[in-house]
């Protein structure tokens, strides 16, 4: 039953996000596409999963060990930290970061982690920003 309250809320919030993503409007137009298709994309995705978690085959709940729980509370802080200092550090920085945090929460060593950080975080901010033209924040830290 569980599965299916959480279902129905999070199917909820979704046609709430998918109404207010409808009437995002940009003043200019700077992206091929503006701002509207990425948000309603994503949140219509969560949709059809709450959906198939709603009408799916129903299993016993197994509520995971204190660890795991430590490791998502944690999960959700770097993101939480991520969404508060992305423009602030910039997308490069506050990537690299996250990539980082979420590296080592998965078990990755500190090696791979410290190197991949940065990788990810540079690649990433060039792919968008020459390949796909999509402006990201360089951050104020470094203007």
């Amino acid at each position: 039953m569980s599965q299916r309250i959480f279902a129905t809320v999070w199917l909820i919030l979704c046609g709430i996000g998918i109404y207010i993503g409808w009437g995002i409007q940009s003043e200019f137009s700077y992206e091929p596409l503006g701002p509207r298709p990425f948000p309603i994309a994503i949140l219509s995705l969560m949709a059809l999963c709450s959906l198939a978690l709603l009408f799916g085959k129903q299993e016993a709940i197994e509520w995971p060990k204190p660890y795991v729980l430590r490791r998502l509370v944690l999960l959700i802080l770097s993101l939480v930290i991520y969404a508060w200092a992305f423009e602030w550090l910039g997308f490069p920085l506050a990537t690299t970061l996250l990539t980082i945090s979420v590296a080592l929460l998965f078990g990755a060593t500190r090696v791979a982690a410290f190197i991949s950080g940065p990788i990810l975080g540079i690649t990433l901010f060039y792919a968008f920003d020459k390949l796909l033209d999509v402006t990201l924040p360089i951050g104020s830290l470094f203007n």
